[in-house]
């Protein structure tokens, strides 16, 4: 893919099918326009004349989103794009371009260092664009109403998912409903009915399937990977060791967590990461490496232990420093200090549990949460129903539904129990004492 001139904002990290956000998704300034470049297009829009004239970071917190299940916070604050008579061209969520942002509590950065942090400052410096700053949404420079480009990352899933998904579930409800109500036992009703349900399921396992060969084909220029070598004691597990790493490549150091959930941080341009900060105790002992990024912000923490306490740590250390070419200082706490101090990046790389791991892991769902797990299995659940019930009268129609039924339910357990028993069996197992695998290890 073709790089693209700094700076450029990274989104906020991301697994699964959401993983070639990170790959692809830049928004940039290039040949006088603001370019958003994501995994299925590349918009331009026009700085000046009758473009965009003026920036405005709207910083103030959104709305809860409400949903089944837990509430969806809002957002960390907004940035419209104006004309030069205030119409709105195109706006973003701030913590949508944070690639730490995920892990991070709501609003824990804001300000002049949000827009540090993200590279939007740097971003519209470069492109030539006023920024305004206001801290309430009835502001009058904040423009009115919808409308302008969403200048995000896009869908964590692929649109062809959520199409198929709306479709089927309309047509599953609407079956569900004249079913349920009118009593009917039309034979196409009820075939209608079991393949709507059927699509779901199979549709994720698509997913899953069309996820994986997409990132296969990703191969980036890799300088150096660098695994987590932890000391003795500490609970390491098979999965920690294995899927846990930095990684420098050509333009951006990358962690990345078990989960396989990625975080982009730029080595290159004026919001790139700059230096390596080794911390000691007040008695001398290592407590950690800090990633700092420009204002000596500190991006990410890689506790010592953790990282480099066990018996390759010292090559992994070494390997980092010479791989990313960052400026490398100790320091050393006095008095009362903390390390690190406020939240950060890095801190639970380690789950402290089993359970946690598996949850951390697993394939990611939807925004529905658990219930549109929950949804699948009643419609398939019902498909086998209805086929019992109308067993007598259309017994070929009974048969189909209620294979379709326990083909959909198969579909949905066949995923989850095979992820939990690969999790109970091996990967969640601690790795034995002496023997911490290594990244590149034969």
């Amino acid at each position: 893919m073709t790089p693209v001139p700094e700076p450029a904002l990274r989104p906020a990290a991301s697994r699964g099918p959401g993983l070639e956000r990170c790959h692809s998704a830049r928004l940039y300034c290039e040949d006088g326009a603001l370019v958003l470049r994501s995994r299925r297009r590349t918009a331009r829009h026009r700085v000046g004349g009758d473009g965009i004239a003026r920036a405005v970071f709207v910083d103030a917190p959104g709305e809860d989103r409400e949903r089944v299940g837990p509430t969806l916070p809002g957002s960390w604050g907004e940035l419209q794009l104006q004309d030069r008579d205030g119409a709105l061209i195109g706006r973003f969520d701030l913590e949508d371009w944070l690639p730490e942002s995920p892990v991070l509590p709501k609003r824990s950065v804001r300000g002049e260092q949000l827009l540090s942090r993200t590279g939007v400052s740097h971003l519209l410096k470069a492109a030539r664009i006023p920024l305004h700053v206001v801290r309430d949404r009835e502001d009058p420079m904040v423009a009115s109403g919808g409308g302008g480009a969403v200048l995000g990352p896009g869908s964590v899933f692929p649109y062809w998912y959520w199409g198929v998904r709306a479709v089927a579930g309309g047509a599953w409800f609407a079956a569900f409903t004249a079913v349920l109500f009118s009593g009917t036992t039309a034979p196409w009703l009820i075939l209608l009915l079991v393949a709507a349900a059927a699509v779901a399921p199979v549709a994720r396992l698509l997913l899953r399937a069309w996820t994986r060969v997409r990132l296969r084909r990703y191969a980036p220029a890799v300088r150096e990977r660098v695994g987590p070598a932890p000391a003795p004691g500490l609970g390491a597990t098979v999965r920690f060791c294995r899927d846990t790493e930095l990684r420098v490549q050509d333009r951006d150091l990358v962690l990345r967590d078990l989960g396989g959930q990625e975080y982009w941080f730029p080595l290159t341009g004026a919001h790139a990461v700059t230096s390596l900060v080794r911390v000691r105790d007040r008695a001398g002992s290592e407590l950690g490496v800090e990633l700092r990024g420009p204002a000596e912000q500190v991006r990410a923490v890689l506790p010592w232990d953790l990282w480099f306490g066990g018996e390759t740590g010292a090559d992994g250390w070494a390997r980092l420093r010479r791989a990313a070419g960052l400026t490398v200082s100790e320091r050393r706490l006095t008095g009362k200090a903390i390390w690190p101090k406020g939240p950060v990046l890095g801190l639970r790389m380690l789950p402290g549990s089993g359970t946690e791991a598996r949850r951390r892991s697993h394939f990611p769902g939807t925004i529905a949460g658990v219930s549109s797990t929950a949804i699948m299995a009643i419609g398939s659940v019902f498909s086998v129903i209805q086929g019992l019930r109308i067993t007598n009268e259309h017994p070929g129609t009974a048969l189909t539904a209620v294979l379709l039924g326990a083909v959909g339910l198969a579909l949905q357990g066949a995923p989850y129990a095979v992820h939990q028993l690969r999790s109970r069996l091996r990967l969640d197992r601690p790795v034995p004492e002496r023997t911490t695998p290594r990244k590149g290890a034969p």
